[in-house]
């Protein structure tokens, strides 16, 4: 495992593509916060990496932007 990236803690740090799969729908972070149902401080969080949605929440952003989980979501 020497060749994939880790932090500190040897975990891998989920990043996502949440911010330009987003705009490719031409939404706000508030409207899309509401079409899952969090604020728009949360989906702001998501996408700069602040904090790792939940894997319902997670599932949830894949729904609504009619993508799979992988497509959103990846190590780094």
């Amino acid at each position: 495992m020497s060749n994939n990236k880790q932090n500190y803690n040897g975990q891998y740090i989920l990043k996502n593509r949440l911010k330009e799969l987003r705009a490719e729908m031409n939404l706000s972070q508030t409207a899309f916060g509401r079409m899952v149902g969090v604020s728009q401080n949360s989906i702001s969080s998501i996408e700069t990496g602040r904090f790792c949605p939940t894997a319902k929440l997670a599932l949830l952003i894949c729904k609504a932007l009619n993508v799979r989980f992988e497509d959103v979501f990846y190590f780094d």
